[in-house]
């Protein structure tokens, strides 16, 4: 769900650590635990690995140990802003098959999309390149969740207006959903490029109005933490 998933979908081309979203029951966290244990992989930050803390929205830190994955940081979490429940999620996901046969589960594009829009600088270049690769895949032959899924998510002033010109009764039709969507027919690119980045704007402080209860609590627990020794 996170950089890993940007790299197979084409819009990046590294990634320094693997997030994964995963179903929060004590049987998963089980199995979750066995892997990691492999991995030789230990929590490096808090939350501690609960469940209580992934059902709140907490995102637990490992690092791995293990000698073909020294180094390598994983990210799990089971709730995030925005983002459907993992039980809607898992039958939307892509599935990707390697040349050796090993299967990736990605969250859907659309998904990660929605996952991406956080108070975080990198996530919305990340965004926009996501959303184009998927536009300039398709674009040639377009289905109706394509063109849905491009003029309520693309960030690019000049795709957007060749979009609504291309396909103008289905941007009318999405402008209650995305009001910006209005300036895109007449071709009004520095507006559209404002209201994009209020639409930005409006999205990161979202993002850190959510966080303010769950970064009060992770500095809660590193106090605690220290207090423990």
């Amino acid at each position: 769900m996170g950089g890993q998933a940007c790299v197979l979908y084409g819009a990046a081309e590294f990634s320094r650590d693997t997030d994964f979203a995963i179903l929060a029951s004590q049987a998963n966290l089980s199995r979750l635990r066995a892997a990691l244990a492999e991995l030789q992989a230990e929590v490096i930050a808090v939350p501690p690995f609960e469940l209580n803390y992934l059902r709140k929205g907490h995102a637990i830190h490992f690092r791995c140990h293990a000698s073909e994955a020294a180094g390598m940081r994983v990210d799990v979490m089971t709730k995030m802003r925005g983002v459907d429940t993992f039980a809607k999620l898992w039958p939307r996901r892509s599935t990707l098959l390697a040349e050796d046969g090993t299967s990736y589960e990605l969250m859907s594009l659309r998904d990660l999309v929605k996952a991406k829009k956080t108070q975080r600088d990198k996530d919305w270049p990340m965004i926009r390149r996501l959303v184009e690769a998927d536009y300039f895949k398709h674009r040639a032959e377009p289905k109706p969740q394509h063109l849905r899924f491009w003029f309520l998510e693309l960030r690019t002033p000049e795709l957007l207006i060749e979009l609504a010109a291309a396909h103008p009764e289905i941007c009318r039709k999405l402008i209650k959903q995305r009001s910006l969507l209005k300036l895109a027919p007449p071709g009004e690119a520095i507006d559209l490029m404002e209201a994009l980045s209020e639409e930005e704007r409006l999205e990161r402080e979202a993002d850190r109005e959510y966080w303010v209860p769950l970064k009060a609590e992770l500095e809660q627990l590193r106090r605690a933490r220290l207090r423990d020794g």
